[in-house]
């Protein structure tokens, strides 16, 4: 072979191989890029779930906290029947019952002839009261 082919031969290669060499070089720079902006992506959707994380927490918490106040605010208003109120209620109950019975043999009394009710005549108007 001739030397200028050989020559040439030789450029080529090395110029080849040193266009491999920047290739491969320059794949590896866009690697370790995208590795990079990965990392970042990554950090960053990380720091969001945390921060997210962080505020659910402080609105369970303001809820939680907002439920108590509004619970300590209704308890005087919810009153609920204690025993002696139960047992007053009883006995008033009790009392009235009574009282009905009374009322009601009263009622089912024959009257005396001087003390029977008189008809009413219908010319009479009857009062309603307001």
């Amino acid at each position: 072979m001739p030397e200028a082919v050989r020559r040439a031969v030789e450029r080529t290669v090395q110029s080849t191989v040193g266009s491999a060499g920047l290739t491969r070089d320059r794949a590896q720079e866009i690697v370790d890029e995208v590795v990079r902006r990965a990392e970042q992506s990554a950090a960053r959707a990380g720091r969001g779930v945390r921060e997210s994380v962080g505020k659910a927490s402080q609105r369970q918490a303001e809820a939680a906290a907002g439920v108590g106040d509004r619970l300590r605010e209704a308890i005087p208003d919810i009153r609920v029947a204690t025993r002696d109120d139960l047992r007053k209620l009883t006995r008033e109950v009790e009392r009235l019952s009574k009282r009905i019975d009374r009322l009601e043999k009263q009622v089912a009394k024959p009257r005396p002839d001087n003390r029977r009710a008189k008809p009413r005549s219908s010319s009479r108007t009857t009062r309603t009261t307001r």
